[in-house]
């Protein structure tokens, strides 16, 4: 490669959990800029989280177990070979699999039919804990899809 691999940034910790996938996850969800806009929407998902589960869960643990729910293991890459194109599957780097996980689930909660987007991304992170919603069919067709293109494996990027 020419260019130096890009460093990795520091990501500080929320000021409500202390977590920083939470801050990764709001900076995924954040639109113009706008972060205390995209903490506040966050921080009510999680209160309607809350209020919407039975009391022995935590909603920061719904939130991440939705999280690790829809974090795909493999994708699949296209390459050209001698005229034709073939899907292989490869496995995803940790970091990218959390993005994905996370683009997904905020991308298929914006396009939910609640009222405001708090509601919106609570309702996709309990389907998304109890192993339904979009998201998590998104996460399934992906691993059905590289499931079905296996045999092209040995062309791997």
């Amino acid at each position: 490669m020419r260019k130096s691999s890009a460093k990795e940034r520091l990501v500080l910790p929320d000021p409500k959990f202390g977590d920083t996938v939470v801050t990764k996850f709001v900076n995924n969800l954040m639109l113009d800029g706008k972060k205390s806009i995209a903490f506040n929407i966050f921080y009510d998902a999680i209160d309607a989280v809350a209020g919407k589960i039975e009391e022995e869960e935590n909603a920061l643990e719904v939130f991440k177990k939705a999280l690790s729910n829809v974090t795909p293991g493999v994708e699949v890459r296209s390459k050209r070979v001698g005229g034709a194109t073939f899907q292989i599957p490869v496995p995803i780097r940790e970091n990218r699999k959390q993005s994905m996980g996370m683009k997904w689930l905020i991308g298929y909660a914006r396009k939910r039919n609640e009222k405001s987007m708090a509601q919106k991304l609570a309702a996709e992170i309990i389907a998304a804990s109890k192993e339904e919603g979009a998201a998590f069919k998104k996460k399934e067709d992906t691993h059905r899809m590289a499931e079905a293109n296996k045999a092209f494996a040995h062309f791997r990027v």
